[in-house]
């Protein structure tokens, strides 16, 4: 167990206990909110019993953090579901289903794909931090679609280059509440982290620069079929954009999508699928393009929207 204590600094009065706690200990306000909820947390001396709680200057702020297993291990399994659309000695392209996170990550103790990889006897890059090495793109475990994954360092140095210079071709197909107006454009607009929920993101004046081009492929009575390139590729951008619209995707409670709609569509998550990924292949410098098929609760899902 690591226990700290600090008292707290006049700069920090009135802030919320879990803001605190991520400014004097280093932790996120996910964990904060954790330790706070786990009784580990007291102010003053007195146990405190919820994150929203405000702190004074002066006041003894004490936590005690558990330590935790190594968060970080790539465990090799089979994962049921994850498709090869194409292997070859630079890379491997997959279809990842929904609920697999791309590579192991703090809070999640789920199935992977780099896991799935080294299950399979796949040989993949070193590069890159030692549980996303050869991860050059990433999915939401809560979207589903086509990626590709390095297995040459050479192929892990041009691919990387490539997302970064914005040069692959990004294309999804997502399901949205009601009718864009205008049917095709572009969102320009910074997305940060959500002040009020660290799972979640927002349109921030202050965040990073994101830019979604979007074209309606068909309208319905409630809901609109959208073809979306990204040229940006922020964690949950075309949630966060479309959300912002007041057009968020169907299934997507997190982001303010009718339950109601959601529950006659039979969606347990967003409607949001990555369909093509094109890029110049990191061997042979052509153009190469993969693509997906809708899962089928997407499909069900826009079945019933067209009926």
């Amino acid at each position: 167990m690591d226990h700290r204590r600090l008292s707290v600094p006049e700069s920090l009065e009135g802030e919320r206990i879990d803001v605190a706690m991520a400014q004097l200990f280093g932790v996120s306000r996910t964990r904060a909110a954790e330790l706070v909820s786990q009784g580990r947390v007291q102010l003053d001396g007195a146990e405190v019993s919820t994150k929203s709680e405000r702190v004074l200057p002066g006041s003894l702020l004490e936590v005690a953090i558990p330590a935790e297993a190594e968060p970080l291990e790539v465990v090799p399994e089979i994962v049921e579901g994850i498709k090869i659309i194409h292997d070859d000695d630079s890379i491997v392209v997959i279809d990842k289903p929904v609920g697999v996170a791309v590579h192991p990550s703090p809070g999640w103790r789920g199935p992977t794909v780099v896991g799935h990889l080294a299950g399979a006897g796949f040989r993949i890059s070193t590069s890159g931090a030692k549980e996303r090495e050869g991860i050059v793109q990433r999915l939401d475990v809560g979207t589903s679609g086509v990626m590709v994954i390095c297995k040459s360092e050479h192929a892990y140095s041009l691919l990387k280059n490539a997302f970064r210079q914005r040069t692959v071709d990004k294309t999804y197909h997502a399901l949205v509440q009601g009718h864009p107006d205008p049917l095709s454009g572009t969102i320009d607009a910074p997305i940060g982290r959500h002040p009020g929920a660290d799972y979640k993101f927002a349109v921030m004046d202050d965040g990073r620069a994101s830019v979604t081009h979007y074209e309606t492929l068909e309208a319905h009575r409630f809901a609109s079929l959208l073809e979306v390139h990204l040229e940006t590729g922020r964690t949950h951008q075309i949630r966060v954009h479309m959300a912002a619209l007041k057009h968020p995707c169907c299934g997507d409670l997190t982001y303010g999508a009718d339950p109601t709609l959601a529950k006659r569509l039979g969606l347990t998550r967003q409607w949001l699928h990555a369909v093509r990924l094109g890029f110049e292949h990191p061997d042979t410098g052509k153009y190469v393009e993969y693509e997906s098929e809708y899962p089928d609760d997407l499909a069900h899902a826009l079945a019933v929207i067209r009926d």
